[in-house]
């Protein structure tokens, strides 16, 4: 039997006022054109929570307090490797929310959370569906 060896990635639902951040992806090679959330990978040693706080910043410029970050769904997801996503939840942060990756992303919008874009990533929009429902645990891709 071969051990898995999983990617691992932080997804960030920071949302306001009904309204969720959406960035659309551009020039990155997966999936350009369609509508994601603040995201990105792991690196090696680092927490999860360490990863996002840094990805927060990366892309959108803000600066979110590690005890405002929530983790709200962890997902178990096979893609062209298996993988595992942490989505957490922020609804305070410090700075002005701006396009940081212009070479990454063509357009950085506040979305209805009950109106999202059709040209979503499937799999962060099932995420985002299952934690309105309260769903903690998913998998995708099976």
């Amino acid at each position: 039997m071969i051990r898995a060896k999983m990617f691992v990635a932080v997804h960030l639902f920071l949302i306001k006022d009904g309204e969720i951040l959406l960035l659309r992806r551009y020039n990155t090679g997966f999936m350009d054109g369609y509508y994601s959330v603040v995201a990105g990978h792991v690196d090696q040693g680092e927490t999860f929570v360490q990863a996002m706080h840094r990805e927060a910043e990366e892309e959108a410029g803000i600066v979110i307090a590690p005890n405002q970050l929530h983790t709200v769904q962890v997902m178990h997801r096979n893609s062209d490797t298996e993988r595992i996503d942490y989505f957490l939840f922020a609804e305070n942060w410090s700075g002005t929310i701006r396009n940081v990756e212009p070479n990454k992303c063509d357009q950085l919008s506040w979305f209805a959370i009950d109106a999202l874009p059709d040209n979503m990533i499937p799999y962060v929009r099932y995420a985002l569906e299952q934690y309105q429902q309260g769903v903690y645990f998913t998998q995708f891709g099976w």
